[in-house]
């Protein structure tokens, strides 16, 4: 329990006039005589409201609280918070309110002052954002109460439990309907490819239609029916993707709000939107973690939302990535040929260890590898040298960019292609090289 600034006030105006009463009796002034004796009287008579004011604070019974949160909520994004309270009493309190939101969750518009009716219930919202994934709990709500004269104020802790996931911010996409896919990608700024030739999987037969091409009539239908049919084809659905995202060291750098992993992560569950949608069977595998996930390629909604639940309290760590491991691992689990999409940050160094792993990966799998490219580097190579340290710092990263070119060039000398991007460019590059791979029956 502390004192408000009402009785702080009191106080320290009482200590002003018995200075003066003071100084006047120093003097031998006649005019203060009896007045030392109403002061004391003023101080006695302050101490004994303040001690009932405080009795009757004490005896106040803590409100009811009932907090209104979303089980889910996504990465980075502003959602509202509900606080119900309800007072019981028969006399109206003032009250401040705090809530304690955990550690990796920034709040806005509180504290709260709020007037609690008697015998009634209100509310009062504030904001909160998510500042990383994982599963949060909220244990205890601060609320401040005055007592009834406004002379003391106190502290009190409640506990209220509640907990939340902190997703992706990928939510937006649920229940977006088929045939939206398209406008979906164009906003995104996804570049479809123009077709060349046709699918592989037969579709339906139907009636001849101008732009149709002989090669497409099926004989034995148009015998039969005595019209033009003709054989519909669609891209391959039984494809297989697996996804393999580095969570070490290297993908803990941080351009604006997320860090590269979160990038990857984020466009990684993007691209399964996509393929999932058009067909084909995602999977998700994670290196240097301290425990390997493992989510084996599948078709259908139930893969996503196991994807989303499996990875929403994904974390990097300070482990450096071990490709040759970690391929060593995807031939022992995946058995049939698929695309393996490796994501990581490549570095000059991983020249030997990356070339051998991805060749042992291309003898039954195809393999593409992405790197992210940090802005930060390419700021640096266009700033103007105006100093001997601007000079240092642009011939610093034109060789880091020179040595990571050259580890880029060798993957290509191996037939394996590389998809250089900058970390909030990754998910409409990664989902354009995939539809053109797979338009142009590359997969």
């Amino acid at each position: 329990m502390n004192p408000s600034r009402r009785l702080l006030y009191a106080i320290a105006a009482l200590l002003c006039l018995g200075l003066l009463l003071g100084i006047a009796a120093a003097l031998g002034s006649p005019l203060f005589t009896g007045a030392h004796t109403a002061w004391w009287g003023l101080l006695l008579c302050l101490g004994f409201v303040a001690t009932v004011d405080a009795l009757r604070l004490r005896r106040l019974p803590s409100p009811e609280l009932r907090r209104v949160l979303a089980g889910n909520l996504a990465l980075s994004r502003w959602h509202d918070v509900q606080l119900e309270i309800r007072h019981p009493q028969a006399q109206a309190m003032h009250a401040e309110i705090f809530d304690h939101a955990p550690a990796g969750l920034d709040v806005q518009e509180l504290p709260q002052q709020v007037q609690l009716p008697a015998g009634q219930h209100c509310q009062l919202n504030y904001r909160l954002q998510p500042m990383r994934r994982g599963h949060f709990h909220f244990q205890h709500c601060e609320i401040r109460l005055f007592s009834p004269l406004g002379l003391w104020r106190e502290r009190r802790l409640l506990p209220l439990q509640s907990q939340t996931k902190v997703y992706p911010d990928f939510t937006q996409l649920h229940g977006a309907p088929l045939m939206a896919v398209d406008r979906w990608l164009s906003r995104l700024g996804v570049r479809q490819q123009p077709r060349r030739g046709l699918g592989m999987d037969f579709h339906q037969l139907r009636e001849f239609r101008e732009g149709d091409t002989l090669r497409q009539i099926d004989w034995k239908a148009t015998a039969r029916i005595r019209a033009p049919i003709v054989r519909e084809y669609q891209d391959d659905r039984d494809q297989q993707i697996l996804l393999m995202l580095d969570c070490g060291r290297r993908m803990r750098s941080q351009d604006g709000p997320l860090t590269h992993f979160d990038h990857a992560l984020n466009a990684s569950l993007l691209l399964g939107y996509v393929a999932l949608r058009q067909g084909d069977a995602l999977g998700l595998y994670t290196f240097a973690t301290e425990q390997r996930r493992f989510f084996a390629p599948a078709k259908g909604q139930t893969q996503l939302n196991a994807l989303l639940n499996g990875v929403y309290d994904l974390a990097n760590t300070q482990r450096p990535a071990d490709f040759a491991s970690a391929a060593n691992d995807v031939l022992t689990l995946q058995k049939r040929r698929a695309l393996v999409i490796i994501l990581s940050n490549l570095r000059d160094e991983d020249d030997e260890t990356l070339l051998g792993a991805v060749r042992q990966l291309s003898r039954r799998h195809r393999v593409l590898v992405v790197s992210l490219r940090e802005p930060a580097l390419d700021n640096l190579r266009q700033q103007p040298v105006r100093s001997f340290q601007d000079a240092l710092d642009y011939c610093g990263t034109l060789d880091y960019l020179s040595a990571r070119g050259r580890l880029h060039e060798q993957l290509l000398a191996h037939g394996v292609p590389v998809l250089d991007a900058r970390p909030h460019e990754l998910g409409p590059e990664l989902i354009s090289r995939y539809l053109a791979w797979k338009k142009g029956g590359v997969l």
